[in-house]
């Protein structure tokens, strides 16, 4: 009798535990299919967008014939065809620019007959020009039909009986022309065929004339000039006022952000995280995560002296997303189509703002804290790492900021990892800074982190190996599995402070944390791939490398050509205490201020913020004079050369060539 209780008690928990298994997937599938659709929704309105590069309003409408005439000057008329229907692309933009080519090919046809004195052609372009109005005409009682949308030039129709032919994955790297081939397959039926050919080659011309008018804005209107004296003339920006989903709402469910780690503890304090003891005597120290800058450079930009409402004043514009947070929820989870969702959301909301058309999104600039790759998944990838943010047309017109940027992209810049020090005043970095000076280094070199096994050009076991045979001279943390050293922001800066020089070989990417927390201790950088520094925070290193850091060729020390010990200790003591003041020189320009800081001394010290904000302005307003100066191109070097001429100001060869070669 008690077995048959038993029994019939698993029994029921079985029962309960298979129903809500079963609810469970239920919930999940419905979640699934809501977010994929959403997305799918984005991409039909991005690909649209991407074909015609102008605000358009796609109006379905039933017509006897799949053929149109485009003629109308005052809303021009796109025929797309498919599937033996015809669907009618009411573009209003660019109508003035058109109405004007229409009339001046119109007075050129005029021209031609009185020069040549053909009264056969005066015939044809006298007819031409009355089915022309006539035309007119009729397209202003067929405009009655179509249903005008005066509130917003960029609303798009997203449903799904207007895009039953967008279904394909979008590809970002297909040529433009489509609606141009289309257009120049447009014929009349009434028209003879030599009529047919002038009128194919003036709206080839038009169309030409619209196309080379896209890549860049119309009009570049510069910001609105104050008076001589003003302190903030050519240095005010712009703050969008974004839906709080893109930043504040994400900080809000902080919980959601990690499975392994406490992101509302991290994200507290401004984005600094929870407080350090003080560290030599000095205060302003903080446990800050290196993925929470984005949170931080917010917070840092409404404390910014040249911040303005008014965005006709503006040199530049900031956009307050935070990325990387976003990315970070879905990077682990079953649904990799909600990566792109909130990012395709901004890009929409920026498309219809005034601030944007100024100059197509060029002033505008964002940062993330994460390195590039994690936004740079292809199309068509669902299940790669990360997602397409990078990648997207309105971010490449964009300037994006990063902890670590691609050797071979235009738009995207680094800026330094944020480090343990924030300092509230000028007076704690002064005292932060003798403190160094006067500190005495027990170890000539010394490394922080882990082997890299798994890939093969990596240098950091026969570093790990060089280090453990120089025991006197080297001192090594091994970040192995179980040690908890590494992740604590006291035991790493007590390494770099018994160090003159600190290892930065590659990890999983080009940059690591670790450099700018040994800059911070004084400590001399050592690096073994020019894309680890060199390459990447062109604004805040100095173009002299020798003066504040060690190169050794990493291919040297895998082919077990270099001697690490034999290297540092040639350097002459003379030019090591000059290379460790320049580094302590550098300390302000690598570290973030305490947002929450009131410096009565402000602008004795430039932090990282400011001098990437001045970065930006600087790649604004050189773009500005590009493009008023009529340049066909706004960059005029292959971009896979973006890494050289950032550093350099050329694409001329050069010895770092074979580290950033791809082929």
């Amino acid at each position: 009798m008690a077995m048959d209780k038993s029994s019939s008690k698993y029994r029921t928990y079985f029962w309960y535990v298979a129903m809500v298994s079963f609810l469970l997937w239920l919930v999940l599938l419905y979640l699934f299919n809501s977010s994929v659709k959403t997305v799918h929704n984005h991409e039909r309105l991005f690909r649209q967008e991407n074909v015609i590069d102008l605000p358009v309003h796609v109006s379905q409408q039933n017509h006897e014939s799949d053929q149109a005439v485009v003629s109308n000057v005052d809303n021009i008329t796109v025929p797309v065809t498919g599937n033996g229907s015809s669907q009618e692309v009411q573009i209003s933009e660019d109508a003035k620019v058109v109405s004007d080519l229409v009339e001046e090919l119109e007075k050129e046809d005029v021209g031609n007959v009185k020069k040549r004195g053909d009264t056969a052609w005066s015939r044809r372009s006298t007819r031409s020009r009355g089915r022309h109005r006539e035309s007119r005409r009729t397209r202003s009682s067929d405009k009655r039909m179509v249903r005008p949308n005066n509130d917003d030039e960029n609303n798009v129709d997203n449903s799904d009986e207007n895009h039953q032919s967008l279904d394909k994955e979008p590809n970002f790297f297909e040529p433009r022309n489509d609606v141009t081939s289309k257009k120049e397959r447009v014929d009349d039926n009434n028209v003879v065929e030599s009529k047919q050919k002038t009128s194919n080659n003036n709206t080839s011309k038009v169309n030409s004339r619209i196309s080379a008018k896209r890549n860049r804005p119309k009009v570049v209107v510069r910001p609105r000039v104050t008076r001589r004296n003003d302190p903030c003339r050519g240095k005010y920006v712009y703050m969008h006022d974004v839906p709080s989903l893109f930043n504040e709402e994400l900080l809000k469910n902080c919980w959601t952000l990690s499975r392994w780690t406490d992101m509302c503890e991290l994200t507290s304090n401004f984005g600094l995280g929870p407080p350090l003891p003080n560290m030599e005597g000095v205060s302003g120290w903080f446990a800050t995560n290196q993925f929470t800058l984005e949170v931080i450079f917010h917070n840092r930009m409404k404390q910014y002296k040249c911040l303005t409402k008014d965005s006709s004043l503006a040199s530049a514009v900031y956009v307050p997303y935070y990325p990387g947070l976003d990315l970070m929820r879905f990077l682990w989870g079953p649904f990799p189509s909600m990566r792109d969702a909130a990012a395709l959301d901004l890009m929409k909301w920026l498309r219809e703002r005034q601030e944007w058309k100024v100059m197509e999104g060029r002033d505008h600039f964002m940062v993330a804290g994460r390195t590039t790759w994690d936004f740079m998944r292809t199309p068509g990838n669902e299940s790669d790492w990360g997602n397409r943010l990078m990648i997207l047309p309105e971010i490449r017109n964009m300037t994006m900021l990063l902890i670590e940027s691609s050797p071979w992209n235009y738009h995207g810049f680094a800026v330094p990892y944020p480090t343990y020090f924030h300092p509230s005043t000028n007076a704690e970095i002064l005292q932060w800074q003798n403190r160094m000076r006067r500190i005495k280094r027990r170890y000539l070199f010394s490394f922080v982190g882990a082997p890299r096994p798994n890939l093969g050009d990596s240098i950091r076991s026969e570093i790990m190996d060089q280090c453990k045979a120089s025991r006197r001279k080297c001192k090594l943390l091994e970040c192995v599995s179980g040690s908890q050293k590494c992740y604590k922001p006291d035991q790493i800066m007590k390494f770099f402070l018994s160090s003159t020089f600190c290892l930065q070989p590659p990890g999983d990417s080009y940059t690591r944390r670790s450099t700018f927390d040994s800059i911070l201790a004084g400590c001399i950088p050592v690096f073994f791939h020019p894309g680890s520094a060199y390459a990447q925070y062109i604004w805040h290193l100095p173009k002299d490398i020798g003066k504040y850091s060690v190169f050794i060729p990493g291919k040297n020390v895998k082919e077990g050509k270099a001697s690490i010990e034999r290297v540092l200790s040639r350097i002459p003591k003379a030019k090591v205490v000059a290379m460790r003041e320049e580094v302590i020189k550098l300390i302000p320009r690598l570290m973030y201020f305490n947002p929450s800081g009131k410096r009565g001394d402000a602008g004795s010290f430039e932090d990282a913020f400011d001098v990437a904000v001045e970065g930006v302005l600087g790649r604004v307003e050189g773009l500005r004079k590009r493009i008023e100066e009529g340049n066909e191109e706004v960059f005029d070097f292959p971009e896979r050369f973006s890494w050289k001429y950032n550093v350099f100001g050329n694409v001329e060869k050069h010895e770092w060539d074979s580290y950033f070669d791809r082929r």
